[in-house]
């Protein structure tokens, strides 16, 4: 099981492919603030909600210098369906090695239905221009959490 991420932390590094099989790596998004967040599964009512929260918002991030990032177990021929399905403009991500996952702290014991078990947390790392972890925000809610993030940022 990982550990979670503190702010100050350095932001673990990551190559992953996105939905069209490309491989996209947080490096690529080096002097840019970076929104990763890390989701269960695709096509599912709370995180189809988030993922439109965040396309919703994405030119008001991205206009403060934030980019926003997708992660899930998810393979990239689901991602490809879920970000046409729903005309999702964020970057997506594949991670089905749950190897990111794990690294960022988003898989491990949780709480589903009264029940402990092993899955993806809903998680949200906030990445600085360096790559440092500037928030590492765990057990989100899938809605609302786009604008509290914003508040909390103070945008």
């Amino acid at each position: 099981m990982s550990e979670r991420l503190q702010p100050g932390d350095t932001a673990p590094a990551f190559t992953l492919p996105d939905a069209d099989g490309r491989e996209v790596s947080l490096t690529d998004h080096a002097g840019r603030k970076v929104i990763v967040y890390f989701y269960p599964a695709a096509l599912t009512p709370g995180c189809t909600k988030q993922a439109c929260d965040f396309t919703d918002n994405l030119a008001f991030l991205s206009g403060h210098g934030y980019d926003v990032i997708g992660i899930s177990p998810d393979k990239p021929e689901k991602l490809a369906k879920f970000r046409d399905q729903e005309d999702l403009k964020v970057t997506l991500l594949a991670d089905p090695a749950k190897e990111t996952l794990e690294a960022y702290g988003a898989f491990g014991e949780k709480k589903l239905y009264g029940k402990t078990v092993l899955g993806v947390i809903r998680s949200t790392v906030i990445v600085d221009e360096q790559g440092t972890v500037e928030r590492a925000l765990y057990n989100v809610k899938a809605t609302g959490h786009v604008a509290k993030i914003i508040k909390d940022l103070g945008l």
